[in-house]
């Protein structure tokens, strides 16, 4: 290991340390082998955290860790890296598969035209896209727009679930069928996944589970725009607006 990656990964050490303490973790699982998947962590009680921590927080991953990670093969086909972006304290999360071309060129998630699409369904609910919170599975564009594989998504599984745990959404829109299968960890495909309500655990408040909403990708409408697509779709959406009023 060179010098520069040394201090490389002291930085980033440092920061999930820095991070980890804002989010309130006081301990984590130590003696794991560097060849074994993480560990899953006990998400902390986040409630306290004020709308600047949390920015902070999301910041700080994002820009020393996101930016210049080499972790897969993606980033050598990368222009940008695609973090996410939206309200902290959003009480709905998109969550989506991965950057597209678009995305890759201006480093900002949904904003071809699926994102114009997936607009209107958050303005529909009564939102604007500033009030809600957009990620993505992977944080690099998979060359040619493909699935991006089950390693890739471990790989920056990490950085998804900590915006998690520092956002704390009430509900999370898993946007797509490879996104709800990376999300939930199920081969269930799409069809019979959307509009049934599943949950994500361990990420909420204190360690508990996060409702997950499946629905079709905004991308799907587009080939397959059909008043039944689009009245499945509404419907789903219509079940995350209920449950956020109650």
């Amino acid at each position: 290991m060179t010098s520069f990656d040394a201090a490389k990964r002291l930085r980033i050490l440092r920061q999930h340390v820095q991070t980890d303490q804002l989010l309130g973790v006081e301990a984590v699982p130590v003696g794991q082998a560097a060849d074994q998947p993480p560990l899953p962590s006990t998400a902390p009680d986040v409630g306290r955290l004020g709308r600047d921590a949390k920015i902070q927080i999301l910041e700080a991953i994002d820009r020393d860790e996101v930016q210049a990670c080499d972790k897969c093969e993606l980033c050598h086909s990368r222009t940008r890296t695609v973090f996410g972006e939206g309200d902290p304290d959003a009480p709905i999360m998109f969550v989506g598969e991965g950057p597209g071309m678009n995305e890759d060129q201006q480093g900002r998630p949904f904003v071809g035209r699926a994102g114009e699409l997936l607009n209107k369904m958050i303005a529909a609910m009564g939102f604007e896209r500033q009030q809600v919170y957009i990620a993505n599975i992977v944080k690099c564009r998979p060359p040619e727009n493909r699935t991006p594989t089950p390693a890739e998504a471990m790989t920056c599984w990490d950085y998804l679930r900590r915006q998690i745990q520092t956002i704390q959404p009430r509900v999370i829109v898993a946007v797509g069928g490879p996104a709800a299968k990376m999300l939930l960890d199920t081969t269930v495909g799409i069809t019979a996944l959307r509009g049934t309500w599943q949950a994500i655990d361990g990420l909420g408040p204190g360690g508990a589970a996060i409702p997950v909403m499946p629905t079709f990708h905004p991308a799907y409408l587009l080939r397959q725009y059909t008043p039944d697509n689009r009245a499945k779709v509404w419907s789903d959406l219509q079940q995350v607006m209920t449950l956020l009023q109650d």
